[in-house]
């Protein structure tokens, strides 16, 4: 597969010339080839996985490169106090990129803080906006191909569904038992393979316990494991005082969308995933802490997804598979928040207009194109 320039590559490049550069996201999302293309000297490339290259790292006889790329190095448990004595001795001379398919700022294991020593990218699957689709067909082939390079360039259902499958394998039997001690790991399979059916509704870890007949404390650890690998990512819920917002259970989603059988939660699942990649993108290149969230109030009102930019609402969007009656939900919040963009998205829907009262209704790709 040829290698693909990505949205974050520039940021990157710009960031690398004065500090390390961390770059995280799910396996098998393009970190890699990202790093390759930055960083193109074969020698300068050290992948702790690789018995070889971690021989190297361990005993500290590192390539003279003009920058060294560590991937999967978190997996190393001094790993942290190895890179801040890395960089403190070189300094401006080397350029570090350190790429990692977990949540780098969570496996940090103790030791030294790396606190001003580096960057954090978080690199997502594709979306339309990157693979340059602005069509009902680009959109369509984005939900049945997923947006990681290899099934999407593919350009194969079927090979997107085997891909799929080892994916999810090796998720399990691979990267969570590289860092994390699961005692039962085929219950934790069965947690994996029941929470694509529970996309779209409000999490409950208490229903979750009851069916695996584990703890509560269990199932909620083991949700965490999920989350820091990037298998999956919880938007929790939006609550003023004025609109009786619910204030616990959170929703979740995958980065593989293609998990989701019933094509609207599918959909739904696919405008999350297009939306944080969009919040984390203002985050980590312009420093705007944005935050994906969800409407549920006790009237059991709900808008599929709030954009909150400290504190405050900047977008909302519903999401329907076809055209559609406008929301009463959106319609609520946007009485509300008159001055905040709302919008009714389609998957197969062709209706695109306004309402009298500001709502767009419009096609999906109308939006998810205008994004990163």
């Amino acid at each position: 597969m040829a290698l693909l320039t990505r949205y974050l590559h520039e940021p990157i490049e710009s960031d690398l010339g004065r500090k390390m550069v961390f770059v995280g996201g799910p396996r098998q999302v393009g970190k890699t080839q990202l790093g390759k293309l930055i960083i193109p000297d074969p020698a300068a490339y050290l992948n702790y996985d690789i018995a070889e290259h971690r021989s190297a790292i361990l005993k500290g006889e590192l390539p003279a490169t003009p920058a060294w790329f560590f991937d999967e190095i978190h997996k190393y448990r001094a790993w942290r106090n190895y890179l801040k004595g890395l960089y403190d001795a070189a300094g401006a001379r080397k350029r570090i990129l350190v790429n990692g398919s977990a949540k780098l700022d969570y496996y940090r294991f103790g030791g030294d803080s790396l606190q001003g020593r580096y960057v954090y990218f978080r690199l997502h699957p594709l979306s339309l906006a990157e693979v340059g689709g602005k069509t009902p067909e680009d959109l369509a082939a984005l939900l049945e191909l997923s947006g990681f390079p290899e099934p999407f360039l593919a350009s194969s259902a079927t090979q997107a569904r085997r891909w799929s499958l080892a994916y999810r394998e090796r998720l399990i039997r691979e990267e969570v038992t590289s860092l994390e001690s699961i005692s039962d790991l085929a219950k934790l399979e069965l947690l994996a393979m029941s929470l694509p059916s529970r996309v779209g509704s409000p999490l409950s870890v208490n229903a979750l316990r009851e069916d695996l007949q584990v703890s509560h404390a269990t199932v909620a650890r083991w949700l965490d494991v999920l989350e820091r690998l990037y298998a999956i990512f919880r938007v929790p819920p939006f609550g003023a005082p004025r609109l009786r917002a619910v204030k616990k259970e959170q929703k979740h989603y995958h980065f593989d969308w293609t998990v989701v059988g019933d094509p609207a939660a599918r959909f739904e699942n696919l405008v999350a995933s297009h939306l944080l990649k969009w919040a984390h993108y203002q985050a980590d290149t312009q420093g705007h802490a944005i935050e994906l969230r969800y409407f549920r109030d006790i009237d059991r009102r709900e808008v599929d997804f709030v954009l909150v930019h400290e504190t405050q609402p900047i977008g909302f969007v519903e999401c329907k598979l076809g055209d559609a009656e406008v929301s009463p939900s959106l319609g609520y919040l946007r009485q509300r928040f008159p001055k905040v963009p709302a919008w009714q998205l389609s998957a197969v829907g062709s209706k695109d207009f306004e309402t009298a009262d500001g709502i767009r209704v419009a096609p999906g790709g109308v939006l998810l194109s205008q994004l990163v």
